[in-house]
């Protein structure tokens, strides 16, 4: 069994309307809600042994920030497929992990993500910035990860609901 937990990237700014997409930083409540979520992850026991990022600025500097929260210290993977990334290429980013990782991050951007999430599970989840889903793949190995594999949802976690002591 492995976890696999989607997230996507934190509030970003709109404020240079001649940047291009991929280029938006993440705003004052992006800043917050990262750690936010990173802090929330290690207090569960949820810090992943690897995190997977879009190649987006906004959603690196989620990445960077949620995992300097969690007190995660390896490399932070950038996957093009990400941007804007639909749930076949979420899957074969997943794939690519080496099996010895049992806890999984993947930061990237809707509609990819509640589309992914729902394709697997079944259940639609509303995944506003920052929000985090939850899920249990049924593998032994993220080279056998598919479309096909009991994934289950366990909870989803959004940063409003979250107390941040």
């Amino acid at each position: 069994m492995k976890t696999l937990l989607v997230m996507r990237h934190a509030k970003s700014s709109w404020d240079n309307p001649g940047l291009l997409d991929h280029q938006r930083p993440l705003k004052k409540r992006g800043l917050r809600d990262a750690p936010r979520m990173g802090r929330w992850l290690a207090e569960r026991d949820l810090v992943p042994d690897l995190i997977v990022s879009s190649p987006a600025v906004r959603a690196r500097s989620t990445a960077e920030l949620v995992g300097e929260a969690c007190g995660y210290s390896d490399k932070i993977v950038i996957c093009e497929d990400l941007y804007p990334g639909s749930p076949d290429d979420w899957i074969d980013a997943a794939r690519s992990a080496p099996s010895s990782v049992k806890r999984l991050l993947m930061i990237g951007h809707n509609p990819g993500i509640e589309d992914l999430v729902e394709s697997l599970t079944g259940e639609y989840v509303r995944m506003p910035t920052a929000a985090i889903a939850h899920l249990e793949v049924g593998v032994d190995a993220w080279a056998d990860f598919d479309s096909d594999c009991k994934v289950t949802l366990v909870d989803s976690y959004r940063p409003k609901e979250i107390d941040d002591r």
